[in-house]
């Protein structure tokens, strides 16, 4: 059985992020499946890689913590660098400034004033700040924060191509329209501008590859907040100048070919991936990521081999959809990718996973492929994000030995 720690070696972190302790000889065999392993060098690594992106553009790194969902990564990051945390949601915000995180951005066009009354009750305690895309969502905010005294700050969403939330980039009049009546509005100050390029999961258009699309997402990201910052610049909206405006670009994909550059004396001065952490199939599939830089894997049981009337080998796992979901992406092939060889990982060619339901995973067998009951599977999941999401803790493992064990701290609304 294994035991809670005492998790004090984090700083503020009360009791969040459990660590179970002592690992003494305990091995994958010992844990319970499904169960979500984060390999300790991978995760390391992925962690580095990103702060020197940050560091050789002279960018902030904030990452995106919806990915983990956990004080003890956000922790790791923070050390390394990281300044701020980005989150999704009002409940992220308050599980990590409860961690005790001092600075976290609500990248979400918050609505309701239940949720902005309790984002207002964490600024005692941290620096909170949040998007705005709409004059009405504006005034919602206004309305509460005009109430407080200081001022929140905020940043105009901007839609670089994604098609989702934000002014559309080439709008000019909507975005400088906008952003007067943002800067207009008590207790609201205008930080900046913030955008998410998602299209950058789209993959390759036409004859590209998958590099060239990257670069491509990549560069409209970037070019197209400049242009908007200009705007607003040359348009004098308050706040709108290049020594002290806000412009956050940032997924996972478009770091991994994001150059910074001036425009109009503004440059990007924010990053906000967050899958990098982990990386996931959809990740390799765009290019952004290799399948060695996968740190995040599903330990999974068979619990069933079948062979259909139509000659189908079939083995079923004890992980269906609310582990994998069933999330695809450019070039994903089904809805992970079953590894032979996890300390190299190297692909399983005779293993797809092709079907799920709720609580099992279906597997198609081929070649020499081979699999019975009780046997297990290491699964490289489409999307970390949504898998992390489903569970409630990490087990951290040094290949097939378990050191460490971190709670996924965040959940809800």
């Amino acid at each position: 059985m294994l035991e809670p720690s005492n998790p004090s070696s984090f700083s503020r972190i009360r009791h969040f992020s459990l660590h179970i302790a002592p690992f003494h000889h305990v091995t994958l065999n010992n844990l319970s499946t499904p169960a979500l392993l984060v390999e300790k060098s991978r995760l390391q690594s992925n962690l580095a890689a990103m702060q020197e992106k940050a560091d050789a553009n002279d960018v902030t790194l904030r990452p995106h913590v919806k990915t983990h969902k956990s004080a003890a990564i956000a922790k790791r990051q923070q050390q390394r660098g990281a300044e701020g945390l980005t989150v999704a949601t009002v409940k992220e915000a308050e599980t990590f400034v409860e961690a005790g995180f001092s600075d976290v951005r609500v990248a979400y066009p918050v609505t309701g004033r239940d949720k902005h009354e309790r984002l207002q009750a964490l600024r005692d305690e941290a620096t909170i700040s949040f998007t705005v895309d709409t004059a009405a969502g504006a005034e919602q905010a206004s309305a509460v924060y005009a109430e407080a005294g200081a001022p929140v700050d905020v940043l105009m969403e901007v839609d670089v191509g994604h098609g989702r939330c934000g002014v559309h980039w080439s709008d000019d009049e909507a975005a400088v329209t906008l952003a007067r009546h943002v800067a207009s509005l008590p207790g609201l100050r205008l930080a900046g501008l913030l955008t998410h390029a998602g299209q950058a999961y789209h993959g390759p258009s036409g004859n590209e590859t998958e590099n060239e699309a990257l670069r491509r997402v990549a560069q409209h990201e970037r070019d197209r907040m400049l242009s908007v910052a200009s705007v607003l610049s040359d348009a004098d909206v308050p706040g709108a100048t290049p020594d002290a405006f806000e412009i956050s670009v940032g997924s996972t994909p478009t770091m991994a070919a994001f150059k910074n550059a001036e425009r109009a004396g503004f440059r990007v001065t924010e990053i906000r991936p967050g899958n990098y952490v982990m990386h996931d199939a959809m990740q390799v599939a765009l290019g952004a990521a290799s399948l060695n830089d996968c740190a995040l894997t599903v330990l999974t049981t068979v619990v069933s081999t079948q062979t259909k009337p139509d000659g189908t080998h079939r083995a079923f796992i004890d992980a269906g959809k609310k582990v994998f979901t069933t999330d695809t992406g450019s070039g994903t092939d089904g809805h992970g990718i079953a590894l032979a060889d996890a300390a190299t990982m190297q692909p399983h060619p005779g293993l797809h996973l092709d079907g799920l339901s709720e609580e099992h995973g279906w597997l198609t067998i081929s070649g020499d492929a081979d699999l019975t009951v009780g046997d297990r599977l290491r699964i490289v999941p489409n999307h970390a994000c949504v898998t992390v999401a489903t569970h409630d803790r990490l087990s951290i493992v040094d290949g097939e030995t378990v050191v460490d064990a971190w709670t996924v701290d965040a959940s809800g609304w």
